[in-house]
C-alpha cells in the first residue's frame, strides 16, 4: 500500500512540476453509504486531490485522486471489516455561473483493504459552490462497480486550491 501512495504522489507532484496553467486542489469529504455497501458499512470519509486544466472560463478538466475509507458495521451478529479504495481519474469541471459548478469523476479505484481487495469501475458526478479564490464545497454521489454489487454513497466535501 505505501509504494501505490509513493507512485500516485510522485505522478501528481512530476504532473504538477510540467504542467503551465493548472491548479492543484486538496480536500476532504464525509460520506453515508447507500444500496449495497450500506448493509456492512455505516459511515465513510476521506482524503480528495486533483490537478485541473482550465480551458476557458467554463470548463477545466485533470486528474483527480484521493482515499475513501468506511467503517464496517456489525450485522447479525458478525463485525464486517472496514473498507479502503484508492480511486484513480479523469476529473472534469463545468461552471455553471460564477459561483456553482458541476462536473464527474471517472476512472477506476483500487480496493486496498481486505474486504474490498478488488478494485473497479468508479464514478463520481457531482455539484458545487465556490466559497472563494481557493475554497469550494461540493455534494457528490460516488460508486465503485464491484463483481456481485455496486459499493456505493453520497456525501459532502470540501476542497482548497494550493
Amino acid at each position: 500500500m505505501k509504494k501505490i501512495f509513493l507512485v500516485l504522489a510522485l505522478a501528481l507532484f512530476s504532473f504538477s512540476a510540467n504542467a503551465q496553467s493548472g491548479a492543484f486542489n486538496v480536500g476532504g469529504h464525509i460520506a453515508l453509504p447507500t444500496g449495497d455497501a450500506a448493509t456492512g458499512t455505516s459511515f465513510g470519509f476521506g482524503l480528495d486531490v486533483n490537478y485541473m486544466f482550465n480551458s476557458g472560463e467554463e470548463f477545466s478538466y485533470g486528474l483527480a485522486s484521493g482515499f475513501q475509507y468506511f467503517l464496517g458495521k456489525t450485522v447479525a451478529g458478525t463485525k464486517v471489516d472496514n473498507g479502503a479504495f484508492l480511486p484513480i481519474a479523469a476529473a472534469g469541471r463545468y461552471n455553471v455561473s460564477d459561483k456553482f459548478f458541476a462536473g464527474a469523476d471517472i476512472g477506476y479505484a483500487i480496493g486496498i483493504s481486505p474486504s474490498t481487495n478488488n478494485g473497479g469501475f468508479y464514478y463520481r458526478p457531482m455539484v458545487g459552490y465556490t466559497l472563494g479564490e481557493n475554497m469550494q464545497l461540493n455534494a457528490f454521489y460516488s460508486g465503485i462497480s464491484l463483481t456481485g454489487g455496486t459499493f456505493s454513497s453520497v456525501g459532502v466535501g470540501i476542497m482548497f486550491g494550493l
